[in-house]
């Protein structure tokens, strides 16, 4: 079978960091915008960090947010805008620190549209800073000696959150560095969109990443520390599914 380019993805080669799961989360995503028909009916809502620069990969209409207010602006657009598919992609630091009242308060009125949530525990553009996210005793740029609870608090679990509110419809989290995760992952964008489209209401994705780059570690480590480490503490599963549990 011929493998193609998805065709809302634009011929131009990735910016994105050697071995960053950003670019492999963007392809999954224009793969199944592609298979569900929906290319000239979809709207992307970017926040500032690295998932800014789908700007110039997705093809299509989207805005460009402030930091940490894509839930807000997606919240807008959908409600004069009902019949389009609505994404909003964010990172860790955008979405669970600047952007933790956008992303909760939209989940909770149960807003008709779709989130993905790029967790790679780290300020990837920005210097590699402490995220809400970074891990218990994991370095950055702002804890040198390795997040001390004492001090920074535990990382936030994004999905455990959100799925204690009533109204969020599908929560669910996924890790992209395996085939399986990958399999499991892309299934799930397709069934978050289809609930959307349907009607059902808000759908969160939470999509495992890496950072090289930051993390100081080679494409290969980098995955191997996502299964010693980012798997054990964010757990990949489904946290809420009303289509099943109804």
């Amino acid at each position: 079978m011929e493998y193609k380019k998805p065709a809302n993805l634009l011929p131009i080669q990735s910016g994105y960091c050697s071995g960053c799961l950003h670019g492999l989360a963007t392809r999954l995503i224009a793969d199944v915008i592609g298979e569900i028909d929906q290319v000239d009916n979809v709207f992307h809502v970017l926040p500032v960090g690295c998932s800014t620069l789908n700007l110039k990969y997705w093809r299509g209409d989207m805005i460009a947010s402030a930091h940490g207010r894509a839930p807000a602006v997606a919240t807008g657009y959908k409600r004069v805008n009902p019949e389009r598919l609505v994404f909003a992609y964010q990172g860790d630091g955008d979405l669970a620190a600047i952007g933790l009242a956008e992303i909760m308060s939209a989940a909770n009125r149960g807003e008709n549209f779709t989130v993905f949530f790029l967790n790679n525990q780290t300020y990837g553009m920005t210097g590699g800073q402490m995220a809400p996210t970074t891990l218990i005793g994991q370095k950055t740029t702002t804890t040198k000696q390795g997040r001390d609870p004492a001090t920074t608090g535990y990382p936030l679990k994004m999905c455990e959150l959100i799925s204690t509110l009533e109204a969020p419809y599908y929560v669910a989290r996924f890790a992209l560095n395996s085939p399986k995760g990958v399999t499991d992952a892309k299934k799930a964008i397709k069934k978050a969109f289809n609930y959307q489209l349907e009607g059902k209401g808000f759908c969160f994705i939470e999509l495992l990443s890496n950072c090289p780059t930051n993390w100081k570690l080679s494409p290969l480590d980098s995955l191997e520390y996502m299964n010693t480490n980012t798997i054990p503490y964010f757990v990949p599963g489904v946290y809420k599914d009303k289509g099943v549990d109804a």
